[in-house]
């Protein structure tokens, strides 16, 4: 993920390297409201050794990163190191070395060594940007733009675009716009130098940052221009290829169905499709009249289509979403013109994606804030960006943790005024209780709720705290005592949902090295490269009784889940982590918290719905409702981690396999066979419909005018 590579750097590190360097290369990292959150600083000494340091601050956290490396005659590295410390502070220390045809690498999670022959790039778990620089270079190099990395995989390179920029002085370079693929589940896109020895010249994150050469940040405006026009190409194309059409009226046939209010499978149904709806549910061989097109479900459960509550969406994770049977998501935060660009592009079916609720992002200004949505300073500021929110439909408000605490309960009332629920993390000085004698409706993430019981007035929580403290704390916790019983009966009581994303946090209690655990199911299907970060710590925990008292911390929190459910609190399912594999871990989560499978689906279909107050659209499957399906292999409402076996998907007008999108991500499909579309002979599609009122209308108008 880019955000996690990005860095800032203070100049005194950059002078900590010698004076004596042939040539430095300075990258300032500029958010999206303009304001520079880093640096990236690269020295190449005489003797061949290059040094960079990296690391960048948002939202109070960032990594810290020092690189070092040698590169051989082939242009790739021979040497490398780098340490220092990751976005939420786990210790970085990783060595990658080749002498010939051996490399070795080690790091703080794994340790490989293999023999090569030939050009191979080293891609480090922790680096900067600058190995991708390298990599432009090998690239450019290689035979047919393809260069085998280390430990596995194999990197391409393609030119999308090429345009001239000017900088400094008034100077001009011709700058190419690079799409690499090999590297994790979406293509990464890099601007580079033109001729023979090409190098990074910028990198562009439309709503969130870019990085460019200092004294070029001009060319930023154009650069994301152009490489959003390009980057959008290629999304329609993939759309077209993944997305195919349910033209007419489809009969889904012999479908089990997932009776979400009443959290039951329902005897075999026949289940009726037409233009995006549901216009029928019949009992499974009832007549059919004139369907276009069939698919057999074979007896398998039909789910409604399910929602991911907490989600930050981006143009390339849909494809992860559709593939899961995620239908439904909603976004927890974005850049706001960036979201916007992503709804039209999916209402028009050019971007493969789930349908998106959109939460507007508010957050105060601050040395910690982070940099999406609306970042404002008082009340004026926020009814403004309450009413954008809510002239764009946005159901809800999301309040971040820098936000000003003196105005949250007047901005709450206002958001209510314009007809929108408000949730969020707690803002800086604050605990739950206040935010809900403020007037929140809802929570974001389980450490939130539990801070409650954690914090005093002057305790920060913008910095990793906020982490650290529920980590540390929690497993002491007493939850019979009479405050949290109190707390507990409070959030019942007000019918205050809860976004605890509980995969997301079992991060707090993973040791460098061992595979966290929500991806332990997943992690044999996927690429090398994406599985190998799996067991990447993020945490700094120091020895085994730092992991123990984490680990026993953690558990606790799974465990309050489980009793705010069974007290009457609303639990909804969001992730805040990789799009749709996720949302089956954290289901798994609520079931290992005390819920049954079905109690679970119902978690992520019927509240989901209901908790985006689009109930009267999604959540069940019955006429009238959006045709949101999901075709499940087995029975999650006995095996939540049946879930996983999602044969097909239908959602938008389109059938979706899930095994096609497997297999253009390099992802080994969780299921063998998938139900197949059957046309009839003589369907009536798009196109075949056709008229000529205006002649009619002259031979027919003296018959009208006695009518």
């Amino acid at each position: 993920m880019l955000k996690k590579r990005l860095a800032v750097l203070p100049l005194a590190l950059a002078a900590a390297f010698g004076a004596h360097a042939a040539s430095t290369t300075r990258y300032l990292i500029i958010s999206e409201n303009a304001k520079q959150i880093g640096e990236q600083v690269v020295e190449r000494g005489d003797d061949g050794l290059t040094k960079v340091a990296f690391s960048y601050k948002d939202n109070g956290r960032g990594p810290d990163l020092a690189e070092q490396f040698r590169l051989g005659a082939d242009g790739t590295m021979t040497e490398y190191s780098v340490k220092g410390n990751s976005t939420f502070g786990a210790v970085v220390d990783e060595h990658f070395t080749r002498k010939g045809d051996q490399a070795e690498w080690t790091s703080t999670s794994e340790k490989g060594n293999k023999t090569v022959s030939g050009p191979a790039a080293y891609l480090p778990l922790n680096g900067s940007f600058e190995v991708e620089s390298i990599a432009i270079a090998a690239l450019a190099a290689a035979p047919e733009g393809k260069l085998p990395l280390l430990p596995s995989g194999t990197l391409s390179q393609r030119v999308l675009d090429s345009v001239e920029v000017t900088g400094p002085d008034g100077r001009k370079q011709t700058v190419r716009l690079l799409a690499q693929t090999g590297v994790g589940l979406s293509p990464s896109f890099y601007w580079a130098t033109s001729g023979d020895k090409p190098r990074l010249f910028g990198v562009i994150i439309p709503g969130f940052a870019n990085m460019l050469e200092q004294g070029w940040q001009a060319a930023a405006p154009e650069l994301a221009a152009r490489q959003k026009a390009a980057e959008s190409k290629m999304l329609a194309d993939v759309a077209a290829r993944l997305q195919h059409p349910l033209t007419g009226l489809t009969v889904v046939r012999n479908a089990r169905v997932f009776d979400s209010e009443k959290a039951v499978v329902g005897p075999a149904s026949d289940i009726y499709v037409l233009r995006g709806r549901i216009t029928a549910v019949l009992p499974a061989g009832s007549p059919v009249r004139e369907a276009d097109n069939s698919i057999d479900a074979g007896g398998r459960i039909v789910l409604p289509g399910l929602f991911d509550l907490h989600a930050h969406v981006d143009r390339w994770s849909g494809a992860l979403d559709m593939s899961t049977g995620v239908t439904s998501v909603r976004d927890m935060g974005n850049d706001n013109k960036q979201l916007q660009a992503m709804l039209d592009e999916t209402a028009a079916g050019r971007l493969l994606a789930p349908q998106v609720v959109p939460a507007g992002f508010l957050e105060g200004e601050s040395p910690f804030s982070a940099n999406l949505g609306f970042v404002i300073k008082d009340l004026p500021a926020a009814q403004s960006a309450i009413d954008w929110y809510a002239e764009r439909g946005y159901p809800q408000l999301k309040i971040y943790n820098s936000f000003p605490k003196a105005i949250l309960k007047d901005t709450i009332a206002y958001a209510h005024q314009r007809g929108m629920r408000v949730s969020g993390h707690i803002p800086a000085g604050l605990r739950a209780q206040d935010a809900l004698d403020a007037g929140y409706d809802e929570i974001q993430h389980i450490n939130q709720v539990l801070l409650n019981f954690l914090v005093k007035p002057d305790t920060e929580t913008r910095n990793l705290n906020r982490f650290v403290l529920p980590s540390e704390k929690v497993a002491d916790l007493d939850f019979n005592s009479k405050p949290v019983k109190d707390f507990v009966a409070l959030l019942a009581k007000k019918q205050i949902s809860i976004d605890p994303t509980l995969a997301t946090f079992a991060f707090l209690k993973q040791r460098d090295g061992d595979m966290n655990e929500p991806y332990a199911a997943v992690a044999s299907h996927m690429p090398p490269d994406v599985a190998r970060g799996f067991s990447v710590g993020t945490m700094k925990i120091d020895g085994d009784a730092t992991l123990k008292r984490y680990e026993k911390s953690y558990a606790k929190m799974v465990q309050f889940v489980g009793i705010m459910y069974k007290a009457g609190v609303p639990i909804v399912a969001g992730t805040d982590d990789i799009a749709g594999f996720t949302l089956h871990s954290e289901l798994a989560l609520l079931v290992k918290a005390g819920l049954t499978p079905a109690q679970a689906l119902q978690v992520a279909t019927r509240n989901g719905a209901r908790y985006t107050r689009t109930s009267n659209d999604r959540g069940s499957i019955v006429a009238g409702k959006l045709a949101d399906l999901v075709l499940v292999d087995g029975d999650p409402t006995k095996n939540i981690e049946d879930v996983r076996k999602v044969s097909a998907v239908i959602t938008r007008g389109f059938l979706i396999y899930p095994a096609e999108i497997d297999a253009a991500l390099g992802i080994a499909p969780f299921v063998k066979d998938a139900p197949s579309l059957l046309k009839s002979d003589a369907p009536v599609t798009a196109g075949e419909s056709g008229g000529n009122e205006g002649a009619r209308a002259r031979i027919g108008a003296s018959a009208l005018r006695h009518h």
